[in-house]
Protein backbone atom coordinates (compact mmCIF):
# COMPACT_ATOMS: atom_id res chain seq x y z
CA UNK A 1 0.00 0.00 0.00
CA UNK A 2 1.20 3.65 -1.43
CA UNK A 3 0.62 6.82 1.12
CA UNK A 4 0.22 9.87 -1.78
CA UNK A 5 0.15 13.35 -0.32
CA UNK A 6 0.51 15.25 -3.71
CA UNK A 7 -2.45 15.04 -5.97
CA UNK A 8 -0.85 14.90 -9.50
CA UNK A 9 1.45 11.66 -8.65
CA UNK A 10 -1.67 10.02 -7.79
CA UNK A 11 -3.25 11.24 -10.85
CA UNK A 12 -0.37 10.24 -13.22
CA UNK A 13 -0.14 6.76 -11.47
CA UNK A 14 -3.86 5.94 -11.31
CA UNK A 15 -4.18 7.09 -14.81
CA UNK A 16 -1.48 4.53 -16.08
CA UNK A 17 -2.85 1.90 -14.15
CA UNK A 18 -6.20 2.61 -15.85
CA UNK A 19 -4.56 2.37 -19.18
CA UNK A 20 -3.50 -0.75 -17.97
CA UNK A 21 -7.40 -1.78 -18.13
CA UNK A 22 -7.39 -2.40 -14.43
CA UNK A 23 -10.67 -1.17 -12.45
CA UNK A 24 -10.37 1.62 -9.48
CA UNK A 25 -12.70 1.85 -6.50
CA UNK A 26 -12.90 4.45 -4.56
CA UNK A 27 -14.11 5.64 -0.82
CA UNK A 28 -13.88 8.98 -0.26
CA UNK A 29 -14.00 9.04 3.59
CA UNK A 30 -12.80 12.13 6.47
CA UNK A 31 -10.91 9.38 8.27
CA UNK A 32 -12.06 8.23 11.57
CA UNK A 33 -12.57 5.20 10.01
CA UNK A 34 -14.95 2.74 11.90
CA UNK A 35 -16.98 -0.81 10.15
CA UNK A 36 -19.15 1.29 7.96
CA UNK A 37 -16.33 2.80 6.68
CA UNK A 38 -14.40 -1.00 6.10
CA UNK A 39 -17.63 -2.65 4.36
CA UNK A 40 -17.30 0.65 1.65
CA UNK A 41 -13.44 -0.73 1.36
CA UNK A 42 -14.34 -4.09 1.38
CA UNK A 43 -17.11 -4.04 -1.50
CA UNK A 44 -14.29 -1.75 -3.65
CA UNK A 45 -12.02 -4.91 -2.81
CA UNK A 46 -14.22 -7.20 -4.36
CA UNK A 47 -15.27 -5.24 -7.61
CA UNK A 48 -11.95 -3.60 -8.48
CA UNK A 49 -8.23 -4.89 -8.70
CA UNK A 50 -7.57 -1.00 -7.32
CA UNK A 51 -8.72 0.54 -4.33
CA UNK A 52 -7.85 3.97 -3.50
CA UNK A 53 -9.22 5.59 -0.22
CA UNK A 54 -8.91 9.47 0.52
CA UNK A 55 -8.64 10.48 4.18
CA UNK A 56 -9.17 14.60 4.39
CA UNK A 57 -10.68 16.32 6.67
CA UNK A 58 -12.91 18.47 4.13
CA UNK A 59 -12.63 22.39 6.09
CA UNK A 60 -15.34 23.59 3.90
CA UNK A 61 -18.38 21.36 4.92
CA UNK A 62 -18.09 23.00 8.10
CA UNK A 63 -19.68 25.45 9.52
CA UNK A 64 -18.44 28.27 11.75
CA UNK A 65 -19.82 27.05 15.42
CA UNK A 66 -19.09 23.46 14.10
CA UNK A 67 -16.51 20.75 15.11
CA UNK A 68 -13.92 21.28 12.74
CA UNK A 69 -10.96 21.91 15.29
CA UNK A 70 -12.11 18.66 17.22
CA UNK A 71 -13.04 15.64 14.56
CA UNK A 72 -11.33 12.83 15.53
CA UNK A 73 -7.67 12.23 13.17
CA UNK A 74 -6.27 8.88 14.65
CA UNK A 75 -4.14 8.94 11.23
CA UNK A 76 -2.01 6.43 12.15
CA UNK A 77 -5.04 3.85 12.70
CA UNK A 78 -6.79 4.75 9.80
CA UNK A 79 -3.67 4.26 7.81
CA UNK A 80 -3.26 0.59 9.24
CA UNK A 81 -6.75 -0.13 8.82
CA UNK A 82 -6.34 0.49 5.19
CA UNK A 83 -3.32 -1.81 5.22
CA UNK A 84 -5.32 -4.60 6.71
CA UNK A 85 -8.33 -3.94 4.79
CA UNK A 86 -6.07 -4.69 1.17
CA UNK A 87 -5.97 -0.54 -0.04
CA UNK A 88 -3.98 -0.06 -3.07
CA UNK A 89 -3.33 3.92 -2.48
CA UNK A 90 -4.43 6.50 0.30
CA UNK A 91 -4.46 9.65 -0.73
CA UNK A 92 -4.04 12.10 2.25
CA UNK A 93 -3.64 15.46 0.93
CA UNK A 94 -3.59 18.79 3.35
CA UNK A 95 -5.21 21.76 3.65
CA UNK A 96 -3.14 23.73 1.12
CA UNK A 97 -3.14 20.93 -1.47
CA UNK A 98 -6.62 21.05 -2.12
CA UNK A 99 -7.27 24.79 -1.44
CA UNK A 100 -4.61 26.77 -2.21
CA UNK A 101 -4.22 30.69 -1.62
CA UNK A 102 -6.80 32.35 -3.52
CA UNK A 103 -9.22 29.23 -4.21
CA UNK A 104 -12.47 30.54 -5.25
CA UNK A 105 -14.22 27.80 -7.30
CA UNK A 106 -17.44 25.93 -5.71
CA UNK A 107 -19.69 23.14 -7.32
CA UNK A 108 -23.51 23.39 -5.50
CA UNK A 109 -26.48 21.48 -6.21
CA UNK A 110 -29.04 24.05 -6.38
CA UNK A 111 -32.21 23.17 -4.57
CA UNK A 112 -31.03 19.65 -3.25
CA UNK A 113 -28.32 21.61 -1.30
CA UNK A 114 -30.66 23.31 0.86
CA UNK A 115 -33.07 21.07 2.04
CA UNK A 116 -33.22 18.61 5.23
CA UNK A 117 -29.67 19.26 6.49
CA UNK A 118 -29.23 21.79 4.23
CA UNK A 119 -31.43 24.03 6.64
CA UNK A 120 -29.31 23.91 9.37
CA UNK A 121 -26.11 23.65 7.94
CA UNK A 122 -25.81 25.88 5.15
CA UNK A 123 -23.04 25.57 2.68
CA UNK A 124 -22.28 22.41 3.92
CA UNK A 125 -23.42 20.66 0.86
CA UNK A 126 -21.32 22.66 -1.58
CA UNK A 127 -18.59 21.69 0.54
CA UNK A 128 -19.14 18.20 0.26
CA UNK A 129 -19.87 18.80 -3.79
CA UNK A 130 -16.54 20.51 -4.46
CA UNK A 131 -14.57 18.22 -3.00
CA UNK A 132 -16.18 15.07 -4.46
CA UNK A 133 -16.09 16.57 -7.52
CA UNK A 134 -12.12 17.17 -6.93
CA UNK A 135 -11.54 13.61 -5.90
CA UNK A 136 -13.01 12.56 -8.85
CA UNK A 137 -10.95 14.51 -11.16
CA UNK A 138 -8.16 13.26 -9.07
CA UNK A 139 -8.56 9.27 -8.74
CA UNK A 140 -10.78 9.43 -12.14
CA UNK A 141 -12.31 6.13 -10.69
CA UNK A 142 -14.59 3.49 -11.79
CA UNK A 143 -17.01 3.17 -9.30
CA UNK A 144 -16.88 5.35 -6.23
CA UNK A 145 -18.44 3.77 -3.11
CA UNK A 146 -20.38 6.16 -0.59
CA UNK A 147 -22.85 4.78 1.95
CA UNK A 148 -26.63 4.91 3.03
CA UNK A 149 -26.28 6.70 6.13
CA UNK A 150 -25.46 9.77 4.50
CA UNK A 151 -28.60 9.39 2.36
CA UNK A 152 -28.83 12.98 1.54
CA UNK A 153 -25.14 13.64 0.49
CA UNK A 154 -25.82 10.58 -1.92
CA UNK A 155 -28.25 11.67 -3.88
CA UNK A 156 -26.38 15.34 -4.27
CA UNK A 157 -23.66 13.22 -5.20
CA UNK A 158 -25.20 11.22 -8.00
CA UNK A 159 -26.99 14.03 -8.89
CA UNK A 160 -24.11 16.30 -9.51
CA UNK A 161 -22.37 13.08 -11.26
CA UNK A 162 -24.84 13.42 -13.61
CA UNK A 163 -25.11 17.15 -14.39
CA UNK A 164 -21.46 17.50 -14.67
CA UNK A 165 -20.69 14.34 -16.99
CA UNK A 166 -18.49 12.49 -14.60
CA UNK A 167 -17.53 9.30 -15.93
CA UNK A 168 -17.95 7.08 -12.61
CA UNK A 169 -20.71 3.99 -11.34
CA UNK A 170 -22.01 5.34 -8.25
CA UNK A 171 -22.74 2.24 -5.42
CA UNK A 172 -24.59 3.24 -2.25
CA UNK A 173 -24.03 0.73 0.60
CA UNK A 174 -26.40 -0.39 3.02
CA UNK A 175 -25.42 1.26 6.56
CA UNK A 176 -23.78 -0.45 9.06
CA UNK A 177 -25.34 -0.51 12.21
CA UNK A 178 -24.46 -2.06 16.08
CA UNK A 179 -26.08 -4.38 17.92
CA UNK A 180 -29.54 -2.02 19.40
CA UNK A 181 -29.23 -0.12 15.98
CA UNK A 182 -27.33 3.18 16.25
CA UNK A 183 -25.69 3.81 12.81
CA UNK A 184 -22.24 4.07 13.09
CA UNK A 185 -20.74 7.53 12.75
CA UNK A 186 -17.20 8.89 13.42
CA UNK A 187 -19.37 11.56 15.96
CA UNK A 188 -20.57 8.70 18.11
CA UNK A 189 -17.08 8.96 19.89
CA UNK A 190 -18.78 12.58 20.85
CA UNK A 191 -21.89 10.94 23.26
CA UNK A 192 -21.58 10.12 27.21
CA UNK A 193 -22.68 6.97 27.80
CA UNK A 194 -26.45 8.41 28.62
CA UNK A 195 -26.25 9.84 25.42
CA UNK A 196 -25.32 6.78 23.78
CA UNK A 197 -27.90 4.44 25.27
CA UNK A 198 -30.55 7.43 24.05
CA UNK A 199 -29.71 7.46 20.56
CA UNK A 200 -30.43 4.11 20.08
CA UNK A 201 -34.12 5.78 19.79
CA UNK A 202 -33.40 6.99 16.51
CA UNK A 203 -33.27 3.31 14.56
CA UNK A 204 -36.33 2.54 16.66
CA UNK A 205 -38.22 4.85 15.55
CA UNK A 206 -37.57 4.53 11.87
CA UNK A 207 -38.76 0.66 12.15
CA UNK A 208 -41.59 2.51 13.96
CA UNK A 209 -42.31 4.22 10.51
CA UNK A 210 -41.44 1.13 8.37
CA UNK A 211 -44.34 -1.07 10.59
CA UNK A 212 -46.79 1.80 10.44
CA UNK A 213 -46.38 1.87 6.81
CA UNK A 214 -46.23 -1.98 6.25
CA UNK A 215 -49.77 -1.55 8.39
CA UNK A 216 -51.16 0.08 5.90
CA UNK A 217 -50.46 3.53 7.35
CA UNK A 218 -49.73 6.40 4.60
CA UNK A 219 -50.53 9.84 6.40
CA UNK A 220 -46.95 11.31 6.51
CA UNK A 221 -48.36 13.16 9.09
CA UNK A 222 -48.88 10.64 11.63
CA UNK A 223 -46.29 8.84 10.94
CA UNK A 224 -43.88 11.74 11.85
CA UNK A 225 -46.20 12.56 14.58
CA UNK A 226 -45.26 9.09 16.22
CA UNK A 227 -41.39 9.13 15.68
CA UNK A 228 -41.40 12.22 17.35
CA UNK A 229 -43.43 11.06 19.90
CA UNK A 230 -40.84 8.41 20.48
CA UNK A 231 -38.04 10.24 20.09
CA UNK A 232 -39.27 13.22 22.51
CA UNK A 233 -39.21 10.88 25.64
CA UNK A 234 -35.84 10.99 25.69
CA UNK A 235 -34.38 13.21 28.16
CA UNK A 236 -31.30 14.28 25.77
CA UNK A 237 -32.98 14.47 22.71
CA UNK A 238 -33.19 17.36 20.62
CA UNK A 239 -35.12 17.22 16.65
CA UNK A 240 -33.70 18.99 14.63
CA UNK A 241 -36.06 17.35 11.73
CA UNK A 242 -37.99 14.36 11.13
CA UNK A 243 -39.47 14.35 7.37
CA UNK A 244 -40.60 11.79 4.84
CA UNK A 245 -39.17 13.04 1.36
CA UNK A 246 -39.06 12.19 -2.13
CA UNK A 247 -36.27 9.93 -3.65
CA UNK A 248 -34.87 12.11 -6.40
CA UNK A 249 -35.61 15.70 -5.65
CA UNK A 250 -36.38 15.64 -1.45
CA UNK A 251 -39.07 17.31 -1.40
CA UNK A 252 -41.91 16.70 1.69
CA UNK A 253 -44.76 14.55 0.58
CA UNK A 254 -47.68 14.48 2.69
CA UNK A 255 -48.97 11.18 1.53
CA UNK A 256 -46.59 7.89 0.48
CA UNK A 257 -47.94 6.81 -2.58
CA UNK A 258 -44.40 6.15 -4.09
CA UNK A 259 -40.64 5.51 -2.84
CA UNK A 260 -39.88 7.79 -0.28
CA UNK A 261 -37.14 8.81 2.47
CA UNK A 262 -37.54 8.74 6.03
CA UNK A 263 -34.74 10.94 6.99
CA UNK A 264 -34.14 12.56 10.14
CA UNK A 265 -31.30 14.59 12.54
CA UNK A 266 -31.63 14.89 15.84
CA UNK A 267 -29.37 16.25 18.44
CA UNK A 268 -28.13 14.64 21.87
CA UNK A 269 -25.99 17.15 24.20
CA UNK A 270 -23.82 18.56 21.30
CA UNK A 271 -23.55 16.30 18.76
CA UNK A 272 -25.72 15.75 15.95
CA UNK A 273 -26.87 12.68 14.33
CA UNK A 274 -28.52 11.63 11.23
CA UNK A 275 -30.21 8.22 10.04
CA UNK A 276 -32.65 7.39 7.36
CA UNK A 277 -34.56 4.51 5.74
CA UNK A 278 -35.93 3.74 2.43
CA UNK A 279 -39.77 2.91 1.99
CA UNK A 280 -40.61 0.73 -1.41
CA UNK A 281 -43.90 1.45 -1.97
CA UNK A 282 -45.58 -1.12 -3.43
Amino acid sequence: MKVIRNPQKLNRILKRISCERKSIGFVPTMGALHLGHLSLIKKAAKDNEIVVVSIFVNPTQFGPKEDLKKYPRPLKKDIELCRKSGVDFVFLPDNKTIYPYGYSTFVKVEGLSDLLCGVSRPGHFRGVSTIVAKLLNIVGPDIIYLGQKDAQQAIIIKRMVRDLNFPVKIKIMPTVRLADGLALSSRNAYLTGEQRKEAAVLSRSLSLARSLVQAGACDSSRILGRMKEMIRKKRQARIDYIEIVDLENLEKIKKIDRNCLIALAVKFGNTRLIDNTIINHA
